[in-house]
């Protein structure tokens, strides 16, 4: 590696972590401002609050890994440019192809840290802060496991097994609740096509279902195809983190996807795992695109970071707008999970290197 690629890269990793530490940060900052008062009011100790703070910071990263690329790379080609480097490497015969090499590379391996980062430590940090905010500090404690995209919860009279396809809504499929006696054999059994919550009500109403029920030593069926009925817990009793998801592996998603045995599941399954290895290399197409932009700000109002800044934040929300509504496209079936990974990124990958030609001429 020669003087040149050494500079760059020192340039590029130092404005990297310290666009980390200012988000971490401030992220930190807020978080604890919302969340230190829970910790009070339970009387935790503020170790543990402190632990859970620090738990925190591998999934901050990982949300904003692709953002801390983008800003580290524009950064750093403004730095050059403002100091006139960038005028003289290229007066020395440099394209700029050989210039931002070294920031691509560097971008490249912090992407393959995260996805590393994805596979061992995310899990378990989320784990434990999970742990931490809903068992220790809340008092849920989880009723159950997930099996193959599949519920199974044991509450207070009888056990739950069911499919959810979105956490955010009280609408469960393929719903079942059993009771059973003290020598372990079926007292009741519930089972429906769909099945939700009535908050006004507050009871359950279930559809295209059946129930059995044990009388002496024969069991009585009977169907409904509509019906509303009490059990002891509530959706809010089957306690599911919002970033469970993140609880798994990379590998362990997979293996889901594999086990998977609904087409729905299966497609949701790999939604979830391309799109997890997507969100990571995002960064990537993002600084492409971000340094010519920042080069194009500095040649139309001669300023370069007061604009390039700004614009690669804005450039940042508008990728993860599209990338979200590509992942529920993917999700709701309308296109195949592979487009929803890869259409932005070579949309944004396209754009710049062909901005980053033209302006190496």
């Amino acid at each position: 590696m020669n003087l040149l690629n050494r500079y760059l890269l020192t340039l590029f990793v130092k404005y990297f972590f310290t666009v980390n530490a200012g988000f971490v940060a401030i992220y930190l900052l807020v978080d604890f401002f919302e969340k230190i008062d829970d910790f009070n009011n339970a009387g935790k100790p503020f170790s543990l609050a402190l632990q859970y703070f620090l738990f925190t910071i591998p999934f901050i990263v990982d949300q904003l890994g692709p953002v801390f690329i983008l800003l580290a790379g524009v950064i750093s080609l403004g730095i050059l440019n403002h100091s006139n480097e960038l005028t003289a490497l290229k007066a020395g015969g440099i394209p700029l192809r050989l210039i931002t090499r070294p920031f691509l590379a560097a971008a490249l391996a912090f992407t393959l840290l995260f996805i590393a980062a994805a596979e061992l430590l995310l899990p378990y940090s989320v784990g434990k802060t999970n742990n931490i905010w809903f068992e220790q500090l809340k008092g849920k404690v989880p009723l159950g496991i997930m099996r193959n995209n599949r519920y199974y919860y044991r509450g207070g009279d009888g056990f739950y097994s069911f499919s959810w396809p979105d956490p955010k809504e009280h609408r469960f499929q393929n719903f079942s609740y059993s009771r059973w006696d003290d020598n372990y054999n079926i007292h009741s059994l519930v089972i429906a096509e769909f099945a939700g919550w009535n908050e006004a009500e507050e009871n359950w109403w279930l559809t295209n279902g059946q129930i059995q029920e044990r009388r002496d030593e024969e069991y009585q069926i009977s169907n409904f195809s509509e019906r509303t009925m009490y059990l002891p817990e509530r959706p809010e009793d089957f306690l599911i983190p919002a970033n469970r998801e993140a609880e798994l592996s990379l590998s362990e998603l997979f293996q889901e996807y594999e086990k998977s045995e609904v087409e729905h599941e299966r497609r949701t399954m790999l939604t979830t795992f391309l799109g997890r290895i997507s969100y990571a290399f995002l960064g990537l197409p993002l600084l492409l695109l971000g340094m010519p932009i920042l080069l194009y700000s500095y040649r139309k109002w001669g300023r370069d970071l007061s604009v390039a800044i700004p614009a690669s934040c804005g450039l940042a929300f508008l990728a993860w707008g599209l990338w979200g509504a590509l992942q529920s496209l993917a999700i709701a079936g309308y296109i195949h999970p592979l487009s929803a990974a890869l259409s932005i990124h070579l949309l944004f990958a396209a754009t710049g290197f062909l901005l980053l030609r033209s302006s190496d001429r």
